[in-house]
């Protein structure tokens, strides 16, 4: 009797990957994923066919190389978070499984083929697979580079001596930047590459100051809005410079960047820094109980997390 089924396991197994080599080009496969929990880390078939689905969803925009890297993780936590699962670990099992094959489509044969092939491409759902397979050139330039700077983001900091934090932030006369704002060359020990304590201080001060009673993907969300304007050409280059620019923030004009920020906020920032961007690369967010000017109405909406619209 264990034979027999062990002849059938085999069997159908067969018959799977068969199904796949000749299945049509617009029809994708019905299985998804094998048993195994995909985290961070992994390589093989099984993150190939994370990606796809996270990136057919809009999830994922990095490439797909069958790599769980930061990129990957924090896709896959955000869709995690806005499909409301128990866990927003970054941890593929059988309930994100399930929920992911269930909003999306994977077409194993189009996306090996291209692979094969050394081709970049997308896998979005709604779009040709003519299109799919030679995106242009702007397409793959946008790709790389958001690919690119999220790598940067999540890059470990060098080995060196721990720089000490400031005894306390003074604050800014005559509107000018915090000293030490911004991307500073002095990066400490475990903080992320590219940022000094007093950056991590200074953005923690500002999530909450403007959103310390909003749920905690929302403080990610509003860390994540400075990050995107410090990357823009549109906004200064620094953390302090983008928290100071005039008008910019109600926690500045009213004095609530100064409030001592909890734990949770300073994780929102390194939350927001490590690749999490919730607001799905909003430069702008705005209370509509309490917005004043006609003007933020006007931008293009992206989402609503909490009491914040985000947009651009």
């Amino acid at each position: 009797m264990k034979l027999n089924r062990m002849a059938w396991m085999v069997l159908f197994s067969i018959t799977f990957i068969f199904a796949a080599l000749v299945a049509g080009p617009n029809q994708p496969a019905a299985k998804a994923f094998t048993q195994q929990v995909i985290q961070r880390g992994a390589i093989g078939d099984d993150v190939i066919e994370l990606q796809a689905r996270l990136q057919y969803i809009g999830y994922y925009h990095g490439k797909i190389d069958g790599v769980y890297g930061w990129s990957t993780y924090w896709a896959v936590k955000n869709f995690q978070s806005d499909y409301g699962l128990e866990n927003v670990d970054g941890l593929v099992g059988f309930t994100t499984k399930k929920k992911l094959a269930g909003q999306s489509d994977f077409n194993a044969r189009f996306v090996h083929l291209q692979l094969a092939k050394g081709k970049d491409f997308t896998h979005y759902g709604g779009m040709p697979l003519e299109k799919q397979t030679g995106p242009s050139k702007e397409r793959r330039s946008k790709m790389r580079t958001e690919f690119e700077k999220k790598e940067r983001k999540t890059a470990k900091a060098p080995a060196g001596g721990e720089k000490k934090p400031e005894a306390g932030a003074k604050k800014p006369e005559g509107g000018q930047n915090q000293a030490g704002g911004g991307k500073s060359k002095n990066t400490a020990v475990n903080m992320p590459a590219g940022f000094s304590q007093n950056d991590i201080k200074l953005m923690s001060n500002a999530v909450y100051g403007e959103a310390r009673g909003e749920p905690y993907i929302g403080q990610v969300a509003v860390a994540a809005v400075i990050l995107n304007r410090v990357e823009s050409p549109t906004f200064p280059d620094t953390a302090s410079g983008v928290i100071f620019e005039p008008g910019a923030f109600t926690a500045v004009a009213d004095g609530q960047i100064w409030l001592e920020p909890n734990d949770q906020a300073r994780k929102a920032v390194l939350d927001a820094i490590n690749g999490w961007d919730p607001s799905e690369n909003a430069q702008y967010y705005f209370n509509p109980d309490t917005a004043t000017s006609g003007w933020i109405w006007g931008r293009p909406q992206i989402k609503k997390i909490g009491k914040h619209i985000f947009c651009n």
